[in-house]
C-alpha cells in the first residue's frame, strides 16, 4: 500500500515551450479541471518559467494533459533537484529506491539525454554531464535508437539571451513520460490546408482555443464568426461535433476569389468541409449556414457545449450585419464578386460594442451549464483595464491572455464559464467596457463609450 501510494504521489516536470507564455497556464488549468484535478505546483512556483513543477497527479492524469497540450513540450516524473550538480546529487540519492527500481532493471533498455534552455552545449560537454551520473545504479543496457526507459538531464539557463550565466540556475532530472502536441502546429499549418481566407485562425491559437474551452469527444461545438473553420478543425480534432455560421455567402459556399497568392478564384472544393475532410474528420462536420450572427436564428434552450470564435474588428474583416435602409444611412452595397440569389439584404456596420453584447447574450441562453465561451477582444493597450472586459451575471471570467500585435494594440483572448441560466429573456444591454468611460480606446475615436465603428489603428496625432 505505501510504495503504491508513493508511485500516485509523485512531482512532476512539466516542460513548456516558450512562445505563447500568456497562454499556457490557462491551458494547463483547462486540461487538468477535465481531470477533476487542481492546479498545485510546487515550491518557488514561476509562471514565465520553462519548467514547472506540479504536485498531486497519477502518471495517468500527466498522459492526459500530453495528450492535447500545445503549450508544453514534454513531462517527466522528477527524480531529483538542485542549483548545482552537487545539490542534484543529493536530491537524487534521497528518491525511493522503490519509485526507481523498476526502471533500473537488468533486462531494461535507457537512454539519457541533455536539455539545456537558452544555452547550446557541444556533443563533449553534454557526454561529460552524463558520465559524472554514474553514482546512479543503472543496471540496463544503453540502446540510443529504441530504449525502453528515457531519462533526461535538463538544465535552466534563464530567459534572457543577453544574458547567459556560465552554470545553470537550476538543473533537474527525471523519467521521460510523454511528449505535448507541438506536432499539431505544423501539421496543420495553414499554409497546407486546401480552403483558406485573408484572416484564418493560426494552427497553434486554434489548439489553444480549443483546450480552453475543454472541447472533449462528444460535444457540440459552435462558432457564429466561422470564417473558412480553423477552430473548427480544431475542435474536431479532439472529438467535437462542429457546426457555423458566418454572414459571408461566399465564404460558407467556398466561393468567389481566392485568397492565395498566385489564384484569382477558389477551387470547386474549397470549402470548411474539405479541411475537416482532410484532417479525417469529417464525420464530425454538422453543417454551417450563412446567417447573421445579430439576428436570433435558434431555437430557445441551451444547444451548445461551447462557443469558441474570433469576431470581426472591422480591419481585414469588415463588421457587417443585415438590415434595411432605414435602419441606418451608412449601408453597405454588397461586394463585387458576390455570387448569391438575385435578392442581396442591406448590409449594415456591426458595432464591436454590439457584437460583443450579442456574443455574451446568445451564450448565456445557449451553452450548457458549465460550458464555455471563448473569444478574440481587440484592445487599445495604451489605455486598456480590466472593467474593459465584456461581463455577463450568467457567465464567470477564467482567463485573460494577451496577444501583443504592437506597441499600441493586443487582443486578449477571453475564456468565460457558464454558472447558472439568465432569469428573462436578454435585452439591449450594454457590457461594463461600453459604460466605462475610459473604453474610448476601443473604438479609437475618442468617443467615450457611444456606439462607434471606428478603425483598430488610431490615426497618427
Amino acid at each position: 500500500m505505501a510504495i503504491h501510494c508513493s508511485r500516485i504521489c509523485l512531482q512532476y516536470l512539466i516542460h513548456l515551450a516558450h512562445d505563447n507564455v500568456d497562454f499556457r497556464l490557462p491551458e494547463i488549468r483547462s486540461l487538468l479541471s477535465l481531470r477533476g484535478k487542481p492546479f498545485d505546483p510546487g515550491e518557488n512556483f514561476k509562471e514565465k518559467s520553462p519548467f514547472w513543477l506540479l504536485n498531486g497527479l497519477s502518471e495517468e492524469d500527466v498522459n492526459s494533459i500530453m495528450a492535447r497540450t500545445v503549450c508544453a513540450k514534454s513531462a517527466f516524473e522528477l527524480w531529483g533537484h538542485g542549483r548545482t550538480h552537487s545539490e542534484l546529487r543529493n536530491s537524487l540519492l534521497k528518491y525511493p529506491t522503490e519509485n526507481m527500481s523498476p526502471f533500473l532493471q537488468k533486462d531494461s533498455t535507457y537512454k539519457i539525454n541533455v536539455y539545456t534552455f537558452n544555452k547550446t552545449l557541444e556533443f563533449e560537454d553534454r557526454i561529460k554531464k552524463i558520465d559524472a551520473m554514474e553514482y546512479l545504479s543503472f543496471e540496463g543496457r544503453v540502446n540510443l535508437r529504441n530504449p525502453k526507459h528515457i531519462f533526461c538531464l535538463l538544465e535552466d539557463y534563464g530567459t534572457d539571451p543577453n544574458d547567459i550565466p556560465d552554470e545553470p540556475l537550476y538543473i533537474y532530472f527525471g523519467r521521460w513520460i510523454a511528449d505535448g502536441q507541438r506536432e499539431l502546429i505544423r501539421s496543420h499549418s495553414v499554409k497546407n490546408r486546401h480552403f483558406i481566407g485573408n484572416t484564418s485562425m493560426d494552427a497553434g491559437l486554434s489548439f489553444i482555443m480549443a483546450n480552453h474551452a475543454r472541447v472533449k469527444a462528444h460535444d457540440l461545438v459552435y462558432d457564429p464568426f466561422v470564417g473558412t473553420g480553423s477552430l473548427l478543425v480544431a475542435c474536431s480534432h479532439f472529438g467535437a461535433y462542429v457546426c457555423g455560421t458566418d454572414i459571408d455567402y461566399n465564404t460558407i459556399h467556398g466561393i468567389g476569389k481566392a485568397s492565395r497568392k498566385n489564384q484569382k478564384w477558389r477551387g470547386p472544393d474549397e470549402n470548411i468541409r474539405a479541411n475537416l475532410r482532410q484532417y479525417g474528420s469529417e464525420k464530425l462536420y454538422v453543417d454551417v449556414l450563412v446567417s447573421d450572427a445579430s439576428k436570433p436564428i435558434w431555437r430557445d434552450g441551451v444547444l451548445f457545449d461551447a462557443i469558441i470564435t474570433d469576431p470581426p474588428y472591422g480591419i481585414r474583416e469588415s463588421t457587417r450585419r443585415t438590415g434595411s435602409q432605414k435602419d441606418s444611412v451608412n449601408s453597405v452595397k454588397p461586394s463585387e464578386d458576390y455570387v448569391g440569389d438575385s435578392h442581396v439584404p442591406v448590409s449594415m456596420a456591426y458595432h464591436l460594442s454590439d457584437i460583443f453584447t450579442d456574443l455574451l447574450n446568445f451564450s448565456a441562453q445557449h451553452l450548457v451549464i458549465g460550458g464555455r465561451l471563448v473569444y478574440w477582444l481587440p484592445i487599445y493597450r495604451p489605455e486598456y483595464c480590466e472593467e474593459m472586459v465584456p461581463l455577463n451575471a450568467c457567465l464567470r471570467l477564467v482567463s485573460n491572455c494577451e496577444q501583443t500585435l504592437s506597441s499600441h494594440t493586443s487582443r486578449r483572448l477571453i475564456t468565460m464559464e457558464k454558472i447558472k441560466e439568465p432569469e428573462s429573456p436578454p435585452g439591449r444591454l450594454y457590457p461594463a467596457m461600453l459604460l466605462n468611460p475610459v473604453f474610448k480606446g476601443f473604438c479609437f475615436r475618442g468617443c467615450n463609450g457611444d456606439r462607434c465603428a471606428g478603425p483598430l489603428v488610431r490615426p497618427s496625432l
